[in-house]
């Protein structure tokens, strides 16, 4: 398994976070979302990690699809970025 990781201090873009496979640990999903390992691990194993998390044996995989779109960044069936609309 590939490890998916940042320099420290560098901050996650949205093509960043587009160029990352389909599913991500958990250390990298918090990344992404501004969250500390520890936390990402305490909010999955509550139940609480603010998008869904597979548990796939001993490990917790997010699908990147879903970070994206809590972010607010919805991709179309052409892969074209589709931001959302404002009231």
């Amino acid at each position: 398994m590939t490890v998916t990781t940042q320099n420290p201090g560098e901050v996650w873009t949205i093509d960043a976070v587009r160029k990352l496979p389909a599913t991500v640990d958990i250390e990298t999903a918090g990344a992404v979302l501004g969250i500390g390992r520890s936390k990402s691990y305490e909010l999955a194993k509550a139940g609480q990690f603010p998008v869904r998390v597979l548990r796939i044996g001993r490990r917790y995989l997010v699908p990147t699809n879903l970070l994206l779109k809590l972010l607010g960044v919805d991709d179309d069936a052409t892969g074209s970025r589709r931001l959302p609309a404002t009231a």
